[in-house]
């Protein structure tokens, strides 16, 4: 009976304990579930990035008007003279930020500041978007999910009305700035969407969502040359977001291939570590510190990209973690985008300034390439074999140093020899004419209207928008003010 009656009170017991660690179960369960349906307070993303404060749209307008009259007067003559835009580079872009032989476009030059977003598949980047814009729970919020789930280049941009846009029509539409996409090919355009939606976030900014990286897919399988396009998108990034989880820090060669292709532009790389209220505060130091071992090997540079460290999506953050720090961090990052909308004015001028450097760069080559045949040329000559000798070994005949030494031009700035070479394979060097031909004497000369531009138009440009003041024409540089047109290749 006494053994009977204490096998019953152990049985109790168990009983007991079963039911209050199935409580302990529920309870954490409805904690988890409690902080992940509470959404977060999202009104410093509106403070920080100032979406109350009213542009100068008038003055704005006017810089881009008197940017584009610019371009068009002075810059795109020698573009389509010369034929830029058939000059191809094999290699990475051998200027920061643009792929040699692109021409600007009005698309460019009206667009809106470009935000990019790269990384592994699932970390958060869509999810990402969806925050910054308030998408969730929406119709139009991007998919997300554990498994890989982007699988297009998805651009989201401003619109009167929330609407989708098929690649092959934005690729048509040339007064976006997509039109180069064309490029890639049938296959890539079904891959690209772009969304439209009134929200006064896309007023300033443009959002581009990339299919994440999957280190076991080879790039044949896309059907599409990937590496190629990320390489287009980068060169127009203002700012770039790569964006990873604690789960995936390890590189494959698809990422490695990925940073060898943001070589130049880290002021513009962004690294986020996203997810990291999953982590307790001692694990996440560690992979804080295993993810600056990762990309050590593939970020050699002095001062090391800004790496921020939050949960980018509109719950509310796990209990016990860092919530100070992944707020400060957050807004940090909104920081830095708005910094990038004020600027984009600037950044517009300097690139077309720099686009500018190399259209003329380009035009002295032709010319020199051009100078050269003719002067190898005799009566008895034959045209291919002087063509091929000069274009084979163009140092033979100082062209490349013969540009540095009369024109202040730097060295970093030459492209490569080899692009020339292709490109006098598809241009006849006889349909190009020399530097001291290109003048008019209403139009002036292509090379003294391109300097101007640079040295004297573009900068007086910028220095009005950095001082407020209108970006007006003067009478002079509406009408030339009767000033000749000098000829400083023409011998006297």
């Amino acid at each position: 009976m006494r053994g009977l009656l204490a096998a019953t009170m152990k049985g109790s017991i168990i009983s007991v304990c079963c039911f209050v660690s199935l409580l302990l179960l529920q309870a954490t369960a409805e904690e988890e579930e409690d902080f992940t349906s509470v959404l977060r307070d999202k009104s410093h993303i509106e403070e920080t990035l100032r979406f109350a404060t009213e542009e100068k749209a008038a003055d704005y307008a006017a810089a881009v008007q008197r940017l584009r009259k610019i371009y068009h007067s002075s810059i795109k003559p020698m573009e389509q003279a010369y034929k830029y835009n058939e000059l191809r580079q094999h290699e990475i872009s051998a200027y920061p930020g643009r792929t040699l032989g692109d021409a600007a476009t009005d698309g460019e030059i009206t667009s809106k500041p470009m935000v990019l977003f790269l990384g592994p598949w699932s970390v958060g980047k869509s999810s990402m978007i969806n925050y910054l814009l308030g998408l969730n729970d929406s119709p139009y919020q991007l998919y997300t999910g554990a498994e890989p789930t982007t699988s297009e280049f998805t651009v989201i941009m401003h619109g009167e009305k929330i609407r989708s846009v098929e690649g092959i029509v934005m690729a048509a539409d040339s007064s976006r700035s997509f039109s180069p996409l064309e490029k890639f090919g049938q296959n890539f355009l079904e891959k690209l969407i772009g969304i439209e939606m009134p929200h006064k976030l896309l007023e300033r900014v443009t959002f581009v969502d990339t299919p994440g990286i999957i280190e076991n897919r080879k790039q044949q399988e896309r059907g599409y040359p990937f590496n190629d396009v990320c390489q287009w998108f980068i060169d127009r990034a203002d700012l770039i977001f790569v964006v990873f989880d604690p789960t995936k820090l390890d590189v494959g060669l698809e990422l490695e291939m990925l940073f060898r292709q943001l070589k130049g532009r880290e002021s513009q790389i962004r690294i986020i570590l996203n997810k990291a209220d999953n982590l307790a505060t001692q694990d996440l130091m560690r992979v804080y510190g295993a993810l600056f071992w990762s990309l050590a090997p593939l970020i050699n540079v002095t001062e090391p990209p800004r790496v921020y460290v939050s949960s980018f999506w509109p719950y509310d953050y796990a209990p016990d973690t860092s919530r100070d720090l992944f707020k400060r961090e957050e807004i940090s990052l909104l920081e830095d985008l708005n910094q990038v909308i004020e600027n984009r004015m600037e950044n517009k001028i300097a690139f077309i300034r720099q686009h500018g450097i190399r259209v003329r760069i380009h035009g002295l080559l032709v010319d020199r390439y051009v100078q050269t045949f003719k002067e190898k040329m005799s009566f008895f000559s034959d045209p291919e074999l002087v063509f091929k000798e000069i274009v084979d070994d163009p140092d033979k005949f100082y062209i490349f140093k013969s540009i540095l030494a009369k024109t202040n031009v730097s060295k970093f700035d030459l492209p490569n020899r080899d692009a020339y070479r292709d490109f006098f394979g598809i241009n006849a060097i006889t349909n190009f004419k020399p530097l001291s031909s290109q003048c008019s004497y209403i139009g002036g000369c292509l090379l003294d209207k391109i300097e101007k531009a640079i040295t004297n138009e573009l900068p007086a440009l910028l220095s009005s928008i950095n001082s407020g003041k209108q970006p007006g024409l003067s009478s002079c540089e509406a009408t030339g003010c009767g000033e000749k047109p000098k000829n400083r290749y023409r011998k006297n």
